[in-house]
């Protein structure tokens, strides 16, 4: 069983995320760097809480993840959400958005540079006229610094019920040819007892995930191969980020790598 056909085991692993303060941020950056959004797809968004708070603003809100479970997840807590089952490097929607993100480093289960690039095509593809692809990942200072900002151990909790989470460890090798790591997730839920006096509720969700760490100079080479493969969905950088204050991914207290795209505009022919 994967951690990914538990999603409200994995929701809850995410509760120190400020998922309100980070929309914040999302709907600046799209009005600084693109357009005020009225629609908003998250791809590979898991249990969706990043759509949800877009929907609960009032925003039309699409959410997309190639997991079953997660898709019922997301579509039981909120039921003005559009929930699509589908794969992030191949999809085909009617509507192009006003904003597109991809959250919570998604993009490491794209192991290739083929499948980055297929990625982006597919999410430039489905960009409205000015608006922006906001993609968040993990800092590459985790992995190839000497100095991790994030901890691979930590405890969540949410309403009562607590959950304890390793997600990988140094034991965790990663490889040095394809920057993949088979990373070996646990996460303990404790739930309080379903009657006064009884036991606490337990259950261990556990699973390997790997995950690829993508460095910067990675990134924009799968930009450059999206756009030789597809010219009119070429993307640019309008902005980088290293939290979800602005501080810049160089900062010294940056956490996180988000990177700000927008589509180019075509070529009209001389």
């Amino acid at each position: 069983m994967s951690i990914y056909d538990d999603p409200a085991a994995y929701e809850l692993s995410c509760a120190f995320r400020d998922v309100p303060a980070e929309v914040d941020a999302l709907l600046r950056w799209s009005a600084r760097h693109g357009r005020t959004p009225e629609t908003v797809l998250e791809l590979a968004a898991g249990p969706a809480e990043h759509a949800r708070e877009f929907a609960r603003r009032g925003l039309r809100a699409t959410a997309l993840d190639l997991s079953p479970a997660m898709c019922a997840h997301a579509a039981a807590r909120a039921p003005e959400l559009t929930v699509v089952q589908a794969d992030m490097t191949d999809f085909e929607l009617p509507e192009r958005f006003d904003l597109i993100v991809t959250m919570l480093d998604s993009t490491a289960h794209l192991h290739t540079l083929d499948a980055m690039a297929a990625h982006l095509v597919r999410a430039a593809a489905h960009l409205a006229e000015g608006a922006v692809y906001i993609l968040e990942m993990s800092h590459p200072g985790d992995r190839f610094g000497t100095e991790p900002s994030t901890s691979t151990e930590w405890t969540a909790e949410r309403d009562g019920v607590t959950a304890e989470v390793r997600w990988g460890s140094l034991d965790d090798a990663l490889d040095p040819l394809t920057q993949i790591v088979d990373d070996h997730v646990l996460i303990k839920v404790t739930e309080p007892p379903a009657r006064p006096g009884g036991p606490a509720r337990v259950r261990v969700v556990e699973g390997v995930v790997p995950y690829r760490f993508w460095t910067a100079t990675e990134l924009e080479a799968a930009v450059r191969v999206a756009a030789g493969g597809h010219p009119a969905a070429a993307l640019e950088v309008a902005a980088r980020y290293g939290d979800f204050a602005d501080v810049p991914p160089t900062d010294p207290v940056a956490w996180r790598f988000i990177t700000v795209f927008r589509r180019k505009p075509v070529s009209s022919p001389a």
